[in-house]
């Protein structure tokens, strides 16, 4: 039994680290990262908020405020 989780933990780990890493670097809280593991919609969620929500730490942002 517990041997059987390791490849789960492993492969939900590689996909939520690099999510996780690129929500940093565009300046927002790393937690929504989390949202990749929501059956159905996830990942889209994810392509969306970054797709059309204004980036905290982009420049056009530092220019307005």
């Amino acid at each position: 039994m517990i041997p059987d989780i390791f490849p789960i933990v492993i492969t939900g780990l590689m996909i939520l680290v690099p999510i996780a890493l690129i929500y940093k670097k565009v300046g927002f809280n790393p937690i929504w990262s989390a949202l990749v593991f929501l059956p159905g919609f996830g990942l889209l969620l994810i392509f969306l908020q970054l797709a059309f929500l204004p980036w905290p730490n982009s420049i056009e942002s530092k220019r307005e405020s």
